[in-house]
């Protein structure tokens, strides 16, 4: 199905974007104040963040064990080794995933499920069964000589791998994070709930009060942002406490749900604005099939982030892509490629230099989409058309 053109009117800053545009990205971090000072939860003003923002995505990237790609087993992810090593590179935020245990305590851990292994069987147990003690039971130990259970990940299409990586690290609590993670950086914590479970009332402020707390205690001056893929617990999150900014999170169509507010970019302004959240972070293929949503979305006085797979995918053109993402309006990217990304941004303030323009803007000066998608993200698989255009001016 073919797409009409995208012109300025309809995408937000490209239109008093300069040709040369430099982007004002990871030059410094900022102060809590800019992020935390957000007590009235007024959308009459509109929460917005001082720059450009780049997240590390659990930490210094994701691990994914079936990659023949070595940067994709490199550190540990979702752990202090993995947060404090993107720390040390010029970037804003790192996002990690938080679930609590049977006994009360936050956790850092992306997947619903833990695995090892006992007697040649896998065992799976559900994060959140578990006791704090049970949790930290799995992978390296703290104390020398206690050896733990062997961890094992199952991949979407269930094939189960041995979570092997060249710097492992053992899993830690929300507090821990926040004891030994530098303190300058910011956290995007993900509050981590099952899709496949119904939650009652109680229990989303039961998880989110025992996250609060150790948040409360313990962050200090730190920048802070809360973010879900579920509604009703992004906006309990917004009731109980209103000094830092919460986000929806959606894919924004690209898999449908029962619950038709995680559906699309539209519905997602819909629980912003129902629950006073501050901002929406959307996969990123959502944005780019429906770009003028960008522009609902500013008009609401909200922000925009993206994540997904054109952003962390170990591909030569993600720069391009966080660019274009930039003039198009969005504030930040979650990315993979931490060091990659930090490295080519500041490139990005010398375009003569990087080529940037001459890649992405043809004579005309109209962005060909399909020079920033690989086979893998085709066309068809955005379902957009090739000759999808954004105006530059």
């Amino acid at each position: 199905m073919a797409l009409k053109a995208v012109h300025v009117s309809d995408v937000p800053n490209l239109d008093q974007v300069q040709e040369n545009a430099a982007l004002s990205l990871c030059s410094t971090r900022f102060t809590n104040i800019c992020v935390n000072d957000h007590e009235s939860g007024d959308h009459d003003v509109a929460f917005k963040f001082p720059k450009f923002v780049v997240m590390g995505h659990r930490g210094s990237g994701m691990n994914m064990l079936q990659s023949s790609d070595r940067r994709m087993k490199s550190i540990r992810e979702n752990s202090i080794l993995s947060f404090n090593s993107a720390a040390k590179l010029p970037l804003d935020f790192i996002e990690f995933d938080v679930q609590v245990t049977r006994d009360g305590y936050p956790v850092i851990f992306h997947d619903n499920l833990i695995l090892t292994e006992d007697k040649g069987t896998i065992i799976e147990k559900r994060v959140t069964d578990l006791t704090l003690a049970e949790f930290l039971s799995y992978g390296p130990q703290k104390e020398a000589g206690n050896v733990g259970k062997t961890l094992f990940r199952k991949t979407k299409d269930g094939k189960i791998f041995e979570w092997k990586v060249e710097e492992d690290d053992p899993l830690c609590t929300l507090q821990e994070v926040f004891q030994k993670v530098d303190g300058t950086i910011g956290f995007n914590i993900e509050l981590k709930f099952d899709d496949h479970i119904i939650y009652k009332q109680e229990e989303f402020e039961h998880i989110l009060q025992a996250i609060l707390k150790v948040v409360l205690e313990h962050a200090k001056d730190r920048p802070i942002m809360f973010s879900s893929f579920l509604p009703d617990a992004a906006q309990m999150m917004r009731k109980l406490q209103k000094k830092y900014p919460v986000f929806f999170l959606t894919n924004g169509g690209s898999e449908i749900y029962m619950d038709v507010r995680r559906n699309s970019l539209d519905e997602a302004i819909k629980v912003c604005m129902e629950g006073g959240l501050q901002g929406i972070v959307s996969e990123v293929k959502a944005i780019f099939r429906n770009p003028e949503a960008v522009k609902r979305i500013k008009e609401s006085k909200l922000s925009i982030i993206s994540y997904g797979q054109l952003n962390c995918t170990f591909r030569s053109n993600v720069p391009e892509v966080v660019y274009v993402q930039h003039l198009m309006g969005i504030e930040g990217v979650i990315v993979d490629l931490v060091r990659e990304i930090t490295e080519a941004v500041s490139d990005f303030n010398n375009p003569a230099k990087a080529g940037v323009e001459s890649r992405l803007f043809g004579k005309e000066g109209k962005l060909q989409l399909e020079t920033l998608i690989s086979a893998e993200f085709s066309a068809d698989n955005l379902h957009l058309s090739t000759d999808f255009v954004v105006l530059h001016s």
